[in-house]
């Protein structure tokens, strides 16, 4: 058995409304949803296809999953 904690890599769920329905562009910076920071991919996977199933409706709401361990050490292979 391995008794060593899992590496950290964090990740950011963000969205909100996009400039069209392939677009990265927010419409409105002030109404970007911040849904939260996770500890690893598959938490923040597991809310992000929660959060966009529940706008599946609005082709032009977006939410997405930011590699935030890879902003933070540019230079790991994680």
């Amino acid at each position: 058995m391995n008794d060593q904690p899992s590496k950290q890599l964090l990740h950011l769920v963000i969205g909100g409304e996009v400039s069209g329905p392939k677009g990265t562009e927010f419409k409105n910076l002030d109404e970007v949803d911040i849904v939260g920071v996770y500890p690893n991919y598959d938490a923040a996977y597991k809310v992000w296809r929660g959060k966009a199933q529940q706008t599946v409706d609005n082709a032009e709401m977006r939410y997405f999953v930011v590699h935030l361990h890879r902003l933070l050490d540019p230079s790991s292979d994680d």
